[in-house]
């Protein structure tokens, strides 16, 4: 077979799979599953703090998400979406076929790699079933971390994440908090929340309390209390389509639903647990408010 028939085909089998995965998605209702990240659309999500240059590297294929101009060329698994895009595509199919790969370039932000130059090399190692390939790589630290199971659906979330840490440093004071929230509202609520533990603390102590204080003093005082019950009580069990933040903070507003009901203030963490235990299922977008 001639090299540009046997590009031919490969072209075909390639737009063949990229429509079989968009019909695959639109089918889960989960089309942003098959994107392909916008590499500025990330930096900006998650806040660039620095980078640098770290020179060739051998990157896992599977590992490229993103690109920085053509992620709309191109699907998740760098499968060409646009029939326009063949005769680039076949001439680079017949140029590896040969054994040239000439090295790309990368950007690199945790364990997420984004096309700077080469998106249609990418594509045809990939349709080859080429695993590694060499690229010129520079890393970029962000504040949000993020790994390769990124995806654009993900953005929101990180982007109310990045707000929260902008507001309070969790993730310098607490690391070895997850804060992963179900519902995208819900970081700012839990923002509000510490900020007004915080706001009595000052009235407590009658003194300005910095944010580091403030976080561990909530840790200690609100939400490793809580946490420990939810693992304590297996309660996760119960909701496994919700985090562990998720329940803290359904906890809380629960029981100053309960509190409200009962004309009562002394209700305690421990009998919202219960009565949510015994059926009040917590809601997909539940209304936390701020005590």
């Amino acid at each position: 077979m001639q090299p540009n028939e046997q590009a031919d085909i490969d072209f075909s089998r390639a737009r063949r799979r990229a429509f079989l995965r968009r019909i695959g998605a639109y089918l889960r209702r989960d089309p942003a599953s098959n994107r392909l990240l916008s590499f500025d659309e990330v930096k900006k999500t998650l806040g660039l703090v620095s980078q640098a240059y770290l020179g060739m590297r051998t990157v896992e294929a599977s590992k490229i998400v993103g690109s920085v101009g053509r992620h709309r060329d191109f699907d998740r698994a760098f499968l060409p979406s646009k029939p326009g895009l063949g005769e680039r595509w076949k001439r680079i199919d017949q140029m590896m076929r040969r054994g040239e790969i000439p090295p790309i370039s990368l950007f690199k932000i945790g364990d997420a790699y984004f096309v700077n130059d080469g998106n249609h090399r990418v594509s045809v190692a990939r349709q080859q079933g080429i695993e590694m390939i060499d690229a010129e790589v520079t890393e970029l630290r962000t504040r949000v971390p993020i790994d390769s199971t990124l995806t654009a659906r993900d953005l929101l979330h990180k982007l109310e994440y990045r707000h929260l840490l902008e507001r309070l440093p969790v993730d310098r004071v607490l690391p070895e908090i997850k804060v992963e929230l179900s519902d995208v509202a819900d970081y700012r609520r839990l923002a509000t929340y510490v900020e007004a533990h915080g706001f009595r603390l000052s009235q407590l102590w009658r003194r300005y309390v910095s944010p580091e204080e403030v976080l561990r003093d909530w840790y200690e005082y609100s939400y490793r209390p809580i946490s420990e019950m939810i693992r304590e009580e297996r309660i996760l069990d119960a909701f496994s389509d919700r985090t562990e933040m998720d329940l803290y903070l359904w906890i809380l507003f629960h029981r100053e639903q309960l509190a409200l009901e009962a004309r009562d203030e002394r209700i305690s963490p421990e009998a919202a647990k219960d009565d949510i235990l015994k059926g009040r299922r917590p809601r997909r977008s539940s209304r936390i408010q701020d005590s």
